[in-house]
């Protein structure tokens, strides 16, 4: 199976404001199949989608904070990403409410429920992306287990393989442990030694991760992330 590759957008962030359709450009040209947004830049849906369209170009998913997809918000929230071809709606992180104990885990799990059975009329998904927090236990549980364990299959687990190695844990046995749920999974190194690793330059067990998503994950997108540069950002992603 061959998984389409995507970047995410954060990781040029400052080409994407200074030159929005620019950034899109190039990073066709690189040779991506989608990009996951982490906004808009002030773009309408009709023609982000026509500018996606004219480049070749995906919409693999987007960052979105949950505001986005609570009460009216979300009729909205679905109405754009539906027009611009988006059916991967990513929460990138939580304020403390929502994580605070295993319990709010927990509470946040049934939020998540929520939002997944109302974007189900429009083919849409929600899905959340770890940092390094969610894989420290407390009484012996992860919050990410918490959390994922009191979600339905529709809810994405978007596995960060650099945030996880970063918290002390590997991706490689937590999508084998929710198969199927990895639909979106974030492709970033990690090394100890090197913070400003590229993609094969530290400790990912990369041919593991891409045996695990093309088996039993569920992969539809993998989703590149860069968030420190030895080399200009347009750069290390290329």
């Amino acid at each position: 199976m061959r998984i389409p590759m995507a970047v995410q957008l954060y990781s040029v962030r400052d080409a994407c404001a200074r030159d929005f359709p620019g950034t899109l450009k190039a990073v066709a040209e690189m040779g991506y199949a989608g990009v996951e947004f982490a906004g808009y830049y002030n773009t309408p849906a009709a023609p982000l989608r026509s500018l996606l369209d004219d480049l070749g170009l995906r919409a693999a998913g987007t960052h979105i904070g949950i505001q986005s997809l609570l009460g009216d918000a979300l009729e909205e929230t679905a109405a754009f990403n539906l027009e611009i071809g988006n059916r991967f709606l990513i929460v990138p992180g939580l304020t403390p409410e929502y994580r605070s104990s295993l319990d709010a885990w927990r509470k946040t799990a049934d939020c998540f429920n929520a939002i997944a059975d109302r974007l189900e009329r429009f083919g849409l998904f929600v899905g959340y992306h770890n940092h390094s927090h969610e894989f420290i236990p407390e009484n012996g549980v992860t919050p990410w287990d918490a959390f994922f364990g009191a979600t339905k299959p529709a809810v994405i687990m978007q596995a960060d393989s650099g945030n996880a190695l970063h918290g002390g844990a590997d991706v490689v046995p937590l999508i084998r442990r929710y198969p199927g749920r990895a639909r979106s999974v974030h492709l970033k190194e990690h090394a100890a030694q090197n913070p400003k690793a590229l993609i094969g330059e530290g400790d990912v067990r990369w041919d593991e991760l891409f045996t695990v998503c093309e088996t039993v994950g569920g992969t539809e997108w993998y989703v590149v992330e860069q968030e420190s540069y030895p080399f200009p950002p347009m750069d290390c992603i290329r």
